[in-house]
């Protein structure tokens, strides 16, 4: 947890501590990258489900009343495409070099989000919808590489929660200002997206474009390319595979399908209060992302993700069980507390297994691809127990999936270099 430097005096190695530390200035260009995305993302997630419902809906999820299904559908085909184009996206990284490819990845999405606004029927809305999913893999895929390489072994704890804090702070006003842009019509929110990555992308290409970073060709790295095959023989990456599972299927899948039709349908709120249902679940983790990541790099990634997957699940288990406004509300800040002490600990438990000096575009990718697999069949599932039991099902499962990731942990080393020394 410190960098060595040589004494201008002694020449002998001095040490210095993690505080003293500066993040490069390339992951900044991405910290401000991933906040200008979360806005953008956040404005959609509130009014996408709504959207999809506006349309008329296949007839025979019409004649089986699985409205509730099709909605979440929209919101899964998203993930589905990242899912799939996920092995591609680690090859293009490891060919091409992270900087293009997330350029590109934003571009994509920007196209797709601004054809969803002017989709005519459910089927092309979830064609544009799906289609951004491929983008999204790039840039993602993308953005980890980059971190992974470029923070010091000491700060990528850190540097996870720097990062996924920014993304959070923007999750917290994409769904407020989405709740307000509704008025204008539940085609706006998309356009405004489209606009916001367009921003992004512009940002990261200026800002990298004279940096020090080097693509593929000039960038070989000192050691092998890890191999998925050599990851999985640790057990640290098989519990963030695990744990990346939960994730995707309790915040990324069930709470963008689930939560704003429950305001709705259940507790009789309007659209604009699923919007702050989802901001309160994001000022959550950011909260704890105020000091997770810190505690992940001082206490070890372990316990940190241990701890997160409790609170996580146990919250997320609760939702389907309030009958008030209140009570949400409250309940979704202890989820989403529990998913920031859960996300910097995974993340930098995947940068120790692959290290500094070697290029693991693959082995990122099947870190995504559980995720994506979660965020997937998670708000399927639920929607079918919703349409068949109630909500209070759907949110049972999502905090068991959370206790069986919870299992495999217990099982699993510390990846932390200095407890690990």
């Amino acid at each position: 947890m410190f960098s060595l430097r040589r004494s201008p005096a002694t020449g002998t190695p001095a040490v210095d501590p993690p505080e003293r530390i500066k993040i490069p200035q390339e992951i900044w260009v991405l910290i401000a990258a991933a906040f200008v995305i979360a806005i953008g993302f956040g404005l959609v997630a509130p009014v996408l489900p709504q959207f999809a419902q506006s349309f008329d809906l296949p007839p025979i999820v019409a004649r089986l009343d699985l409205g509730v299904t099709a909605s979440a559908i929209i919101v899964s085909a998203f993930a589905f495409t990242r899912l799939v184009f996920a092995p591609a996206g680690g090859k293009l990284v490891e060919r091409l070099g992270e900087r293009p490819v997330y350029v590109s990845g934003l571009l994509i999405v920007a196209l797709s989000t601004g054809a969803c606004a002017f989709a005519a029927d459910y089927w092309q809305l979830l064609i544009f919808r799906g289609l951004g999913g491929i983008g999204s893999t790039m840039f993602t895929v993308s953005a980890m590489g980059l971190i992974v390489r470029l923070a010091p072994p000491g700060l990528r704890g850190r540097v996870s929660g720097t990062y996924a804090s920014a993304f959070l702070l923007g999750s917290i006003f994409g769904p407020l200002i989405g709740g307000l842009l509704v008025v204008f019509g539940l085609r706006v929110p998309f356009l405004v997206y489209a606009g916001a990555l367009i921003i992004a992308a512009a940002v990261v290409f200026i800002k990298l474009r004279d940096s020090a970073l080097r693509d593929k060709a000039a960038n070989a790295a000192p050691l092998p390319v890890l191999t998925v095959r050599e990851a999985l023989g640790d057990s640290a990456y098989r519990a963030a595979l695990a744990s990346g599972f939960a994730n995707g299927w309790s915040s990324f899948g069930v709470r963008m399908a689930l939560v704003p039709l429950f305001v709705v349908a259940v507790l009789g709120e309007g659209p604009e209060m699923a919007g702050v249902a989802l901001t309160f679940f994001a000022a959550g983790t950011a909260l704890a992302l105020t000091f997770s990541g810190r505690l992940a790099d001082q206490w070890g990634r372990k316990p940190m993700v241990l701890t997160g997957l409790v609170v996580n699940g146990l919250a997320m288990a609760t939702l389907g069980f309030t009958t008030d406004l209140v009570m949400f509300l409250a309940v979704s800040v202890v989820a989403g507390l529990g998913a920031g002490l859960l996300n910097p600990a995974q993340q930098a438990v995947i940068a120790d297994v692959i290290g500094n000096q070697r290029s693991g575009g693959k082995v990122l990718a099947a870190f995504q691809m559980s995720a994506d697999t979660g965020a997937i069949i998670g708000p399927i599932i639920a929607g079918l127990l919703v349409d068949a039991l109630s909500f209070g099902w759907a949110f049972a499962l999502t905090g068991a999936i959370a206790f069986a990731a919870f299992l495999v942990w217990l099982g699993a080393r510390e990846t932390l270099p200095e407890r690990t020394a």
